[in-house]
């Protein structure tokens, strides 16, 4: 990933990402208590703003917080701090801290003023090799906490899990749990099989994807018939086509799991008409409100 951009948001304050400080005793430093969320831009235009914000509010909701700003003050805190940052191509990662309290405190939960932090970095690109070859992937069994649902900055499971596909030399971990397809480390998982697009349905056990549902939406504009179902590993493991999506990645096609090809070894046809749809679907919605 590449270095942040120069200016960021934190409680109040755009300013230099070098001069931000936050307390020892915050309680996402102590405790990873908050949430967070992270959203592409295209031109300088936020990608789903709104949804973006539903989950994040949803998520604080979740750990007994109230979102600390409405839409209209995210709206101009992003606005600004994507101007300042240049505008383009980049992404916003935003959290929210339940705050830092005197001592170290498990309950009750402090009632204390948050910490809001926000920065931006360049949104990678995906390469030609990406494109035109997809990626490779490993899986391993889900040993992440029981509530996937909260997009938690409590990430530790996630990165254990992803540096696993590192160390295989893959891009990213598929989660198996009781023979059932989750989903990836940092990303949705999406299957074709016998010309249906399936997603796992949404629970506890997953993250709701905003990108996911773009993706929905997508393969419906390319006459794609969806289907949110349970995925067995046997069906994982035997689909035509895989494609993991995510703010970062968009929708990657994944040609290798497990040493083992997917469909013929290449991104599916499939996959190739739905990346299509998205990338009409930014053109279109170019240089129009957020």
């Amino acid at each position: 990933m590449a270095d942040p951009l120069p200016i960021c948001y934190l409680n109040g304050a755009h300013l230099p990402l070098e001069e931000a400080r936050i307390s020892p005793l915050d309680r996402g430093f102590l405790y990873a208590d908050g949430a967070y969320e992270v959203m592409p831009v295209y031109g300088g235009r936020p990608f789903r703003f709104e949804a973006h914000g539903d989950r994040l509010t949803r998520s604080l909701a979740e750990i007994r917080m109230r979102d600390p700003h409405t839409r209209d003050e995210w709206r101009r805190i992003f606005g600004k701090l994507i101007a300042e940052n240049g505008g383009g191509d980049q992404y916003v990662y935003w959290q929210v801290s339940r705050g830092a309290e005197r001592g170290r405190n498990h309950a009750p939960l402090p009632d204390i003023p948050r910490t809001v932090f926000a920065f931006c970095a360049p949104l990678p690109v995906a390469t030609p090799e990406t494109l035109e070859n997809g990626i490779v992937c490993v899986t391993a069994t889900d040993t992440r906490w029981a509530r996937c649902d909260i997009k938690s900055i409590s990430l530790l499971a996630n990165v254990l899990l992803r540096q696993l596909a590192v160390d295989a030399n893959a891009a990213e971990i598929i989660l198996l749990r009781d023979g059932e397809l989750m989903e990836a480390s940092a990303s949705a998982v999406h299957v074709v099989i016998a010309d249906e697009l399936r997603s796992p349905p949404n629970s506890r056990k997953i993250l709701s994807g905003t990108t996911r549902g773009v993706m929905e939406e997508m393969a419906a504009r390319a006459g794609l018939p969806f289907r949110a179902t349970p995925i067995s590993e046997t069906e994982l493991r035997g689909a035509d086509e895989i494609w993991l999506s995510a703010a970062t990645r968009e929708l990657q096609s994944v040609t290798k799991l497990d040493g083992r090809r997917v469909g013929s070894g290449k991104p599916g046809p499939h996959w190739r008409r739905v990346y299509g749809e998205l990338q009409r679907y930014k053109r279109e919605l170019a240089d129009t409100p957020w």
